[in-house]
């Protein structure tokens, strides 16, 4: 059996000697072939931070590799909306926007969304649904459907709504790139609002606002929030302009709505959309998982019962167990099912929406599987993933799920993806990317060049829509500026770590305390350890082509881990033959909450056999 080289061992909470860059317990090449680097991290800062805030030296280690400075610790410890929360009149055109709403309400003039059907479009019509109906208005949600209507706005749905009488229209989380159905919706007499996070060209759509922190001429700093994120900063001047306007004059007939009461639609939406969790994005996740815990949201209670989830909601129940099954509507289903889900007060119609939707989200997982092996086996086929850019297309893809693929594609093969799904002369794509490559603005770029009928996107996603006769030129001009981008970018496979520990060391407590600094996504790492000479008392196989794994250290303590569809893999199989060795391995700990008893466990997602073995 070929094993890498490693030696070192752990001590409870220490970095393994491993100075920043350098190789953890000195593995080169994993048994995925990784090298496994240690997260650069300023050692006095980080001794400082532990000092300070009186927590162990790994959980200083963790603040310090992601840029916390000794004075912020505190504060990063205990996020607060209060202190990070912006006057959302920072963003240009926000005071227009919540004027002519105010203006609209207060006058009785029918008031519409159009969103966007996948979970950042679904939170932010639900966020706009919840608060219109908290002040006795009514407010009509328009989801387009996404086989025969496609992305964003289209004149024929907005043309619709003005004949039956509506007079503004908010679009979320699209619209800034929707020029010719803006234009014909103001000459039909529809004052539009558009409240986007998506890269903007210099030019703007026609609209009596555009809200969009990605602006070229925004200079806010909030680039980095997910649709929602905007419309809550909406929602927050809009509900300022009617209380100035004297809407709450009267308690007895209209109360001021507590705001905070949605923030867990904002988490849900800003994790779901993969944004940075920095900054402000990060104290809306932290205080939405608050508000999420309460279930006060029927929908989001229902996707709990279905997914049998019996602790806290964190990110990873969000971002994999919420958002794949309301995103199943918009890619299999009904698109209007996820935004209905989340806007509901009714537990028996969120029970049945939930389901019904679960149902979806099984048959998307077919599909996607299909499509995916076609995918990997056409990558693997011609050239393995050496190309700066993957671009795949093929008339048979559904594209409902090929940004699924796409993501699953990236993440394998560690270069950005773009699927296209052909329907005639004409093909859907949807893409994802690396960190360091801007997928958006390549797209956006590829459209202002006359070689897109639409797209655009953020910095880690992108969609668009593209003639079939020009798919070979899009490919050799995004290519090119791909390999732009990623020139200089390192090339070797690695896993970032935050350290070492021994078995005895990963303890409930410790991830306790390493729960403060998060939430962790995009953007925000979660912290990821590499468990040193770790005996495998037991390994077996679980659920479809998983492993599960009982662990005991040198030094006393259990710990157990999963790793998750591995079973056929050269991981999967050292691990179920490693019982009775030891092996040091690499993962995330998490919450082992079975049965009322609180332990932690080890997701692992790489391993290495040590240098005596």
């Amino acid at each position: 059996m070929n094993q890498p080289a490693v030696s070192s061992t752990a001590d409870q909470g220490s970095d393994a000697g491993a100075g920043a860059g350098e190789a953890v317990l000195d593995v080169v090449q994993s048994l995925s072939g990784r090298m496994w680097r240690q997260r650069p991290a300023d050692n006095r800062t980080a001794l400082a931070l532990s000092q300070r805030l009186g927590v162990p030296d790994i959980v200083g280690r963790v603040l310090a590799g992601r840029d916390v400075g000794i004075d912020e610790g505190e504060g990063f410890l205990n996020p607060t909306l209060k202190s990070a929360l912006p006057d959302p009149s920072c963003l240009r055109d926000m005071d227009k926007a919540a004027a002519r709403l105010a203006d609209a309400i207060t006058g009785g003039e029918p008031v519409a969304v159009f969103g966007d059907y996948d979970v950042d479009g679904a939170t932010s019509s639900a966020l706009l649904h919840r608060y219109f109906s908290a002040i006795g208005v009514a407010l009509t949600v328009y989801i387009p459907d996404r086989q025969k209507e496609g992305y964003g706005p289209n004149a024929p749905a907005l043309l619709a709504l003005r004949e039956q009488g509506v007079a503004v229209v908010v679009t979320v989380d699209c619209g800034i790139a929707a020029f010719e159905p803006l234009r014909q919706a103001a000459d039909a007499g529809l004052d539009m609002i558009v409240v986007d996070h998506h890269q903007a060209e210099p030019r703007l759509p026609t609209a009596c606002a555009v809200v969009n922190p990605n602006r070229l001429d925004d200079d806010s700093g909030l680039g980095q929030l997910a649709a929602v994120g905007v419309c809550f900063l909406l929602v927050v001047a809009l509900n300022r302009a009617l209380r100035q306007q004297g809407w709450f004059a009267n308690p007895d007939q209209r109360r001021e709505p507590n705001l905070l009461q949605w923030l867990d639609l904002v988490a849900l939406g800003t994790v779901c959309d993969v944004v940075p969790l920095t900054g402000l994005n990060r104290v809306l996740v932290a205080q939405g998982l608050k508000v999420a815990a309460s279930r006060n949201n029927p929908g989001l209670a229902a996707l709990s019962d279905l997914a049998k989830m019996d602790q806290r909601p964190g990110t990873y129940h969000l971002g994999f167990v919420f958002g794949p099954r309301l995103n199943a509507g918009g890619r299999v289903g009904n698109s209007h099912l996820g935004s209905r889900l989340l806007s509901t007060d009714d537990m028996d119609e969120a029970r049945a929406i939930a389901a019904k939707l679960n149902d979806y989200n099984l048959e998307r997982r077919e599909i996607e599987a299909a499509i995916q092996t076609q995918a990997v086996d056409y990558v693997e086929a011609n050239g393995g993933g050496q190309k700066p850019l993957l671009f795949l297309s093929d008339p048979r893809w559904h594209q409902g799920v090929i940004g699924i693929v796409a993501s699953r594609l990236k993440d394998r093969f560690r270069r950005p993806t773009i699927i296209v799904a052909l329907d005639g002369g004409v093909g859907k794509g949807s893409g994802r990317s690396v960190p360091g490559v801007d997928l958006g603005a390549a797209v956006t770029a590829a459209k202002q060049a006359g070689l897109l009928l639409a797209g655009g996107g953020h910095a880690m996603a992108a969609g668009l829509t593209v003639a079939a006769d020009k798919l070979a030129e899009l490919e050799a001009f995004l290519t090119e500026r791909i390999a732009q981008a990623m020139a200089g970018q390192p090339q070797r496979h690695e896993i970032s770590l935050d350290g070492a520990l021994t078995v005895s060391g990963a303890t409930r407590d410790l991830f306790d305390t390493l729960e403060g600094a998060g939430p962790f996504g995009a953007g925000h790492p979660e912290p990821r350890f590499a468990i040193a000479n770790a005996e495998v008392v037991k390994a077996d196989l679980v659920g479809q082509n998983h492993v599960r794994m009982v662990m005991a250290g040198a030094r006393g303590g259990r710990l157990k881990g999963i790793a998750f569809g591995v079973a056929d893999s050269p991981l999967g199989q050292a691990l179920l033959s490693a019982s009775g060795r030891s092996l040091h391995l690499a993962g995330h700990l998490r919450a082992d909450d079975w049965q009322g008893r609180r332990g932690v466990q080890l997701f692992i997602e790489d391993a290495a056999w040590p240098e005596n073995q």
